[in-house]
């Protein structure tokens, strides 16, 4: 059974084009944090290695209320 995005988190899926990556991701932190959700390890280090090729690049955090 093929899974949709939706259903999915940047350790089983990322956007097929990677000009959008760093931006997939810096968003995906930014949610996370602002609605103060964990991130378990496998999606720290998926985070991770895709954030390394992103160097200098600012993360907007506005916090959910």
């Amino acid at each position: 059974m093929r899974r949709s995005k939706a259903d999915q988190d940047p350790t089983t899926w990322l956007p097929p084009a990677t000009g959008y990556r760093c931006q997939y991701v810096i968003d995906w932190v930014a949610d996370k944090t602002g609605w103060r959700l964990s991130i378990d390890a496998g999606e720290e280090a998926a985070l991770s290695q895709v954030l390394s090729h992103c160097p200098n690049t600012p993360v907007t955090v506005t916090l959910a209320r």
